[in-house]
This record gives structure tokens, C-alpha cells and sequence, in this order.
């Protein structure tokens, strides 16, 4: 079967998860119980192993057009014909229509890519790195913890932004999915940079009080 990398355009069973937004090359854990989506992913398992996940609001009730495909790594059955798995987000999808909605939702999709960028984004992601860095450290004395960033942290600048939009704890779902529908990486590095800044701000703030109550 060709890559989907390959393929503009394409059917994509989805499935639509409360308050959570897949970024490529993140690994997003699952524990399917529900039935229809139990049917769904054992259909998956005997294709390419890949599906959308789109966020749900649950407030609203809305489903967001835009989203991350997920290819199935690792699963285990479990009694009732249940699965614990463990994906990884690949591309992002826009959703064209919905083909069908029974048993499940299967979409018509096309893949973004993120806009080739005309400048060197190497000093812009360097620079958002650094402010990761200095949000951890000052976290971590805040709340006289050890917290450490992996080894592994990405070093391209795209795969960079997507760890960032990914792993910043304390963003509202509806802010990751602003980052996740970005059109280009220097536009979500600039975004992801006033996020850590203001985060570094207000820990910067806290903690001279409690130096000062100390």
C-alpha cells in the first residue's frame, strides 16, 4: 500500500476524543471500550492501522475539523474483545465531509503540511527551547520538585513546536487546537514563545513572593 504521504486525499475512519488534540509524532495512549469504536479499530488492525483523532468539545458538543492522523504501535485485547493501546500521531488532516456515520465516523480528509518557510528557523526555535528551559527550572524551584526535560527533545523546528504544543500542561484544549491548525512552524514557535513568556513571567512573579514570605 502506498504511504499516505503519497495520497492528497483520502477516506479516514474518525475518532473524535473529549479535550484532546494529537500532534505528529506524539504518542497519545488508548483504552477502547465503547463498541462501535471496538468494530472500528479492529477493521484498522486488518488495514494500514491508522484513524483520525479530532477533539470534542464537550461543552458544546462540537467537533473540530481539524486534526492528526494516529497509526496504531501497539495494542493488547483485553477480556470483551476491550484493547489498551499505544499510537502515534503522523499527519495533519483537514476533514472535507463525512462520508458515513454508522457504525462510526468515516471522513473524507486531506493532509497539511506545514508552509515551507523562506527564513533560517533554527534562532527562533533555540530561542523557544531556552524558554521552555527556564519554565521548567523555575517550576521546579517553585514547587521544590526535580523536573527534567528528555534527552531526546526534538531538535528540528517543526517536530519542536509539535513536542511544545503537545506537552505545555496547563493550555486549554481549544488553545492547543489553535496551535495544532497553524498554518506554518514559525508562526506556531512565535505563538508557543509568548506562551512560555508569559508562563515564565507569572513564575518569575510567584516566586520572588515566596522569597519574600520565606
Amino acid at each position: 500500500m502506498a504511504s499516505s504521504s503519497s495520497v492528497a486525499v483520502r477516506e479516514l475512519p474518525l475518532f473524535p476524543l473529549p479535550e484532546v488534540v494529537l500532534f505528529p509524532g506524539r504518542p497519545l495512549p488508548l483504552y477502547i471500550f465503547e463498541f462501535r469504536y471496538r468494530i472500528m479499530m479492529n477493521t484498522i488492525l486488518e488495514s494500514d492501522r491508522r484513524f483520525g483523532v479530532l477533539m470534542f468539545d464537550p461543552a458544546t458538543g462540537e467537533i473540530a475539523n481539524f486534526g492528526c492522523c494516529a497509526e496504531i504501535i501497539k495494542f493488547q485485547r483485553l477480556p470483551d474483545d476491550k484493547m489498551k493501546m499505544i499510537t502515534l500521531g503522523q499527519q495533519r488532516f483537514r476533514l472535507l465531509e463525512y462520508v458515513r456515520e454508522k457504525p462510526y465516523r468515516v471522513g473524507l480528509v486531506e493532509w497539511v503540511e506545514d508552509k515551507p518557510s523562506q527564513n533560517d528557523l533554527q534562532p527562533m526555535a533555540t530561542k523557544v527551547e531556552t524558554l521552555l528551559r527556564n519554565v521548567v527550572s523555575l517550576s521546579a524551584k517553585l514547587n521544590n520538585q526535580k523536573i527534567d526535560l528528555p534527552d531526546d527533545l526534538p531538535s528540528i523546528p517543526t517536530d519542536l513546536s509539535y513536542w511544545i504544543g503537545s506537552n505545555l500542561l496547563r493550555l486549554p484544549a481549544y488553545e492547543r487546537q489553535k496551535l495544532l491548525e497553524m498554518p506554518d512552524t514559525a508562526e506556531r514557535l512565535e505563538k508557543e514563545a509568548e506562551i512560555l513568556t508569559s508562563t515564565l513571567n507569572h513564575l518569575a512573579a510567584w516566586t520572588a513572593l515566596k522569597d519574600a514570605l520565606d
